[in-house]
C-alpha cells in the first residue's frame, strides 16, 4: 500500500532549525516530484517546497526562500525539508506529498503530517 510517513517535527524556538522527514512506500519513488506542504489552523494548504524526479530541480515558496532546503534519496526512499531560521509563522502541520503521472491520470499522495510548532 502506498505510505508517505512524516517525522522531525516538535517544537522548536524562534531562530531555530529543524529537519523533517519522508519516507514513502508502495511506488515508485524515484519517478515522482516530491513537495512539502504545510497548514495551519484556519488556513489553506500552502506549498512550501517541490524537488522533481528529474534533474532534482527545486522551488520554494517566496517566504521559505534562504531558509529551507528540500532534499531526497531515491535510494532511501525519503525526503527531507532542512528548516533553518524558523519563525512563529512557520507553525502548521507539515505534509509530504507525492506527485507522478501515468497518462491520462496523475497519482498524487498524501502523509499524515508532522506538527512543527515554533515558539518561545
Amino acid at each position: 500500500q502506498v505510505q508517505l510517513v512524516e517525522s522531525g517535527g516538535g517544537l522548536v524556538q524562534p531562530g531555530g532549525s529543524l529537519r523533517v522527514s519522508c519516507v514513502a512506500s508502495g511506488f515508485t519513488f524515484s519517478r515522482y516530484t516530491m513537495s512539502w506542504y504545510r497548514q495551519a489552523p484556519g488556513k489553506e494548504r500552502e506549498l512550501v517546497a517541490t524537488i522533481t524526479s528529474v534533474g532534482n530541480s527545486t522551488i520554494y515558496a517566496d517566504s521559505m526562500k534562504g531558509r529551507f532546503t528540500i532534499s531526497r534519496d531515491n535510494a532511501k526512499n525519503t525526503v527531507h525539508l532542512q528548516m533553518n531560521s524558523l519563525k512563529p509563522e512557520d507553525t502548521a502541520v507539515y505534509y509530504c506529498n507525492a506527485r507522478g503521472s501515468r497518462w491520462p491520470i496523475t497519482n498524487v499522495y498524501w502523509g499524515q503530517g508532522t506538527q512543527v510548532t515554533v515558539s518561545s
